[in-house]
């Protein structure tokens, strides 16, 4: 069963990093472009960050440029969102998601391109 599974969120002041993992459980990242979305309480769900099955070609919200960076290490079969100087309206559940058909490529706001998705991990910036 294919499945990807996000880990790393928690409760982090403003100001602080966290970086969060999105494992492929059943198959291999390699072959797929990498989204990460977030939704924020009572808001739609947003495209935060995305990376091409390459690691070639990310793209970033522009909200999140020069804070938050997005790496894949194909050895640990991981993606990476690393977040830092986070701020309490990066409080979300975040979550990871598989695009199989784009090569080279990544649709950072494309929700329907993408076809698995993790359950998602929680993000509370707060002091």
């Amino acid at each position: 069963q294919l499945q990807l599974v996000e880990s790393g969120g928690g409760l982090v002041q403003p100001g602080g990093s966290l970086r969060l993992s999105c494992v492929g459980s059943g198959f291999t990242l390699d072959y797929y472009a990498i989204g990460w979305f977030r939704q924020a309480p009572g808001k739609e769900r947003e495209g935060v960050s995305c990376i091409s099955n390459s690691g070639g070609r990310t793209n970033y919200a522009d909200s999140v440029k020069g804070r938050f960076t997005i790496s894949r290490d194909k050895a640990e079969n991981t993606v990476y969102l690393q977040m830092n100087s986070l701020k309490p309206e990066d409080t979300a559940i975040y979550y990871c998601a598989a695009d199989r058909s784009s090569a080279n490529v990544c649709y950072r706001s494309a929700e329907d391109k993408y076809d698995y998705w993790g359950q998602g991990t929680q993000v509370t910036v707060s002091s």
